[in-house]
């Protein structure tokens, strides 16, 4: 295990590595106790570099021999790595290693996952592989030998030769040691092939586990769909002979884009109707799209070091989310996109884990994996390309493709190219890198003989380590609409560069409403003095589809505060207008379900927070649900013909358009059951013909608390399925009341199913206690007391997942003082565990030093 002693790593303190390597040979003999490591490498000074302290980064590693141009040596090593003295010009160090594979639960290095060897080493996960010098700015072409009796045995690149109870690769492309990954084990393949531009037929794989090969042909379609996109949209073409995709069980991420070898979670490439939900199906595509665009943007490509991580996560991030807007409804994967944002990166930026998207120090990177350095990342390139336009967009990619195909490059490199490809100054953009914190933008007008005049001022708030924060440009789409309901101005971007600024528009007929951050222009949070009748209006005519679904969401959240403040009844403006909204045929019914949608308990917890109020967690889920009761009132012969009109009758496709009817469909099912009692929802359970059908009905039995038998009746249906049952306890626990959420979990961590050491199987138990926000929250404290000890007890098996599940905690200065009492001293309890690791220790003590 790690040394839990922080030491923290500063940006400023970078230098380039001492020596650069020219080649790569590994050998493995693989053994499930006893792997032997067999490392030649060819290295040679770095003229770039003072120094000469030849350092190699090592973890766990029993050293058996180690030589330098063929002479024994014995080196320096600490539990940090190996040093030792050497020629001063070129040479080859060689190193034999023994590792444990079986008893690697942290699933970082080479580890086992049923009977599989795979890897994961990113961030710094090579180091448990062999001594190598662990950094992302030290590339080389790896050449590759597995020794073993398993039948696939897998590396990154091309194959060479092979024979029995062998196998070898040969990578071309020099990479940093992160993107290396080898997997060995009795899988089959399910085959494909692709053509690219140039004419160059490319092999493709999907390696599974026997039995699972039924559940690739959408992860198949999806891979081929993505390398098409990326030559059409970005002329980006595969390089290598060979795309391998391996499903692995444990795993602590969703996927790794490991150069020609693709690693993924098994979550997040199989699927089938009988299942996967639509949801499942989407979430698919997009993660094989994202690892397969990493090809380029993040491997040809790759960062200097890992404060550069956004660099290649946050640009990745957006190339997914266009590629999913192409294949699918470009606005509600927008709105899809903000509600993540929202809920998980605005939450961030606003309590102790905030940093900025380019940190400027960790002591554990792997703490930094963040929705900060993805999705905040991915908003940066997007308000990029609306300040550069598109044309300007393309110019600077190119450029950047061109200038920097194999460089290990920074957030400066990356802004280059943008102004010399558009001769645009971007020092100021750069703040949008180094500071933390959500803009708030204030918004006034005036109306004075035909100008309407928009009057705007931003202010970051402090955040940890960084109290004043001087402007940045904020780019701001604005569309003007008229009283009788049509556009006077269409959509203009407004680049806002000071801290306050005036915009007019002149010559206009009668005073317009303002739909303001069209596409969500800026990740801001927009301030401004409105009334329900405008966001009704807004709601109705605004053709801005974000601003829409926007208008209807502020309606809905303005309505709550009155009922969780004032015990208001429902807003009847907000019935009437959500009715309304939803019978518009002209609609997408994709965005109609997503409309119908009302803002999360953290949501408003957050809004009360912000405005001073204390959150009170029963209170608002109280709100919630005497609203969702209103609605299903309201709507309820609406309901019944929405669900009727529809229902899919063709055969199962995960596209947009059945997508998008099954979620209306289900949408008005969920307010039908609120009136029926749950008779519709079991009758759509018992002749489900799909998990998308299945699992919609089942959440509403559980909902309607008429679900015991379904719950019994699902689990002796899915029992052999390992990811849907991670759906059977996850849904469960999400649909628990609050005085019941605890209990439940803590009932299912003791069934036969249940294990901590799959990374998904906890996040499906242990995770949905904390989305459960009221019950987790539950005035008792036992949810906390729950999430504690199981993360006491994960932390030593593995790190990662531990400091992740930790974040659950963040929010704590929110609420009353015996919450925030009675959450101290769990994180007290989680940092007084021994040998605590570096992993959790850095993050519980983020948090309880808010």
């Amino acid at each position: 295990m790690k040394d839990a002693a922080p030491q923290t790593i500063y940006l400023a303190d970078y230098t380039p590595p001492p020596y650069l390597v020219d080649k790569v040979h590994l050998t493995f003999r693989l053994d499930p106790e006893k792997t032997r490591v067999i490392s030649k490498i060819d290295f040679r000074p770095n003229p770039a570099s003072q120094s000469r302290d030849f350092f190699l980064h090592g973890e766990d590693l029993r050293l058996i021999r180690a030589a330098v141009n063929g002479a024994e040596i014995t080196p320096e090593i600490d539990a940090q790595g190996l040093r030792c003295d050497v020629p001063e010009g070129p040479f080859t160090f060689e190193a034999e290693v023994e590792i444990n594979p079986s008893a690697n639960t942290a699933l970082e290095g080479l580890y086992m996952s049923s009977g599989m060897y795979c890897t994961q080493c990113e961030a710094e996960g090579f180091r448990k592989i062999t001594y190598y010098p662990d950094r992302p700015d030290v590339m080389a072409p790896f050449d590759v030998r597995i020794e073993g009796d398993l039948p696939v045995l897998l590396s990154n690149g091309n194959p060479g030769d092979a024979g029995e109870g062998f196998a070898e690769w040969h990578d071309p492309w020099p990479k940093p040691a992160y993107l290396f990954a080898l997997v060995a084990g009795e899988l089959v393949n399910h085959p494909g092939q692709f053509t690219t531009k140039s004419g160059k037929d490319v092999e493709l794989n999907i390696w599974v586990r026997p039995g699972d090969e039924g559940k690739c042909a959408w992860g198949m379609e999806s891979l081929i769909a993505s390398m098409k996109w990326d030559e059409e949209v970005y002329g980006r073409e595969y390089d290598l002979d060979l795309f391998n995709i391996v499903a692995v069980d444990d795993f602590n991420m969703g996927a790794m884009e490991n150069k020609g070898l693709n690693i993924f979670n098994s979550s997040c490439v199989l699927a089938s109707p009988e299942t996967s939900t639509d949801a499942n199906f989407e979430r698919i595509e997009a993660i094989i799209a994202h690892e397969y665009f990493h090809n380029w943007t993040g491997n040809r490509i790759t960062c200097r070091d890992w404060f550069q991580l956004c660099l290649k996560e946050g640009l990745t991030v957006f190339r997914d989310s266009e590629f999913t807007s192409d294949m699918r409804s470009e606005p509600v994967k927008r709105i899809s996109d903000v509600i993540a944002l929202r809920a998980r990166q605005f939450r961030e930026d606003n309590g102790p884990l905030a940093h900025p998207v380019r940190p400027q120090s960790f002591v554990e990177i792997n703490n930094f994996y963040t929705a900060t350095v993805y999705e905040k990342g991915a908003e940066l390139i997007r308000m990029l390309k609306i300040l550069v336009g598109d044309d300007g967009y393309k110019a600077a990619l190119d450029l950047y493709f061109e200038r920097h195909d194999g460089d290990a490059a920074t957030i400066e490199d990356w802004l280059k190219v943008f102004e010399d490809a558009t001769g645009r100054d971007l020092s100021q953009f750069k703040r949008w890198y180094e500071d933390a914190g959500t803009p708030r933008l204030k918004v006034s007008e005036r109306w004075e003989d035909g100008t309407f005049t928009l009057e705007f001022e931003q202010m970051t708030p402090p955040t940890p380590g960084q109290d004043d924060k001087p402007p940045r440009v904020i780019p701001i789409a604005v569309g003007l609409i008229g009283p009788n309901g049509d556009e006077v101005r269409d959509t203009q971007v407004l680049e806002m560069t000071e801290a306050r600024q005036s915009f007019r528009f002149e010559g206009l007929g009668a005073r317009p409403i303002p739909s303001i951050l069209r596409g969500f222009s800026a990740p801001v949070i927009l301030e401004r003095e409105t009334s329900d009748a405008e966001r009704a209006f807004l709601l109705a005519h605004d053709t801005d589809p974000f601003n829409k679904w926007e208008a209807g969401r502020a309606l809905a959240r303005a309505g709550l505060l009155r009922m969780i403040r004032d015990s208001a009844p429902a807003d009847e403006a907000f019935l009437d207008a959500i009715l309304a909204m939803v019978q518009d045929e002209s609609l997408d019914p994709a965005f109609r379900a997503l409309a119908l949608g009302l803002p999360s308990q953290d949501d408003l917890a957050q809004v009360l927070h912000d405005a001073g109020d204390t959150p009170d967690p029963q209170a608002i889920w109280e709100a919630l649900e005497t609203l969702r009761h209103a609605m299903a009132e309201k709507m309820q012969d609406v309901a019944m013909r929405l669900y009727a009109q529809f229902q899919v009758t063709e055969a199962y496709r995960p596209d947009a358009a059945q997508s998008g009817a099954r979620a209306l469909a289900n949408a008005a099912l969920g307010i039908i059951t609120r009136l029926d009692g749950g008779a519709a929802a079991q009758a759509q359970y018992d002749a489900a013909g799909n998990m998308t059908q299945q699992l919609a009905a089942f959440s509403c039995l559980l909902q309607a608390e008429r679900g015991a038998a379904a719950t019994e009746a699902f689990y002796d249906q899915w029992k052999d399925d390992r990811l849907v049952m991670d759906k059977w306890f996850m849904l469960q626990i999400v649909q628990a009341t609050p005085d019941k959420a605890a209990e439940v979990t803590e009932h299912l961590t003791r069934h036969p199913d249940f294990t901590m050491k799959n990374p998904n199987r906890f996040r499906a138990t242990l995770g949905a206690l904390a989305m459960n926000s009221a019950g987790f929250h539950h005035v008792s404290g036992r949810g906390y007391a729950l999430l504690a000890d199981w993360l006491i007890k994960l932390d030593p098996l593995n790190p990662q997942t531990t400091a992740r599940m930790s974040t659950a905690f963040e929010t704590w200065k929110r609420y009353d003082a015996g919450r925030q009492a009675q959450i101290g001293a769990e994180l007290d309890r989680i940092l007084a565990s021994p040998g605590l690791s570096r992993d959790t220790t850095e993050m519980v003590s983020r948090i309880r030093g808010a």
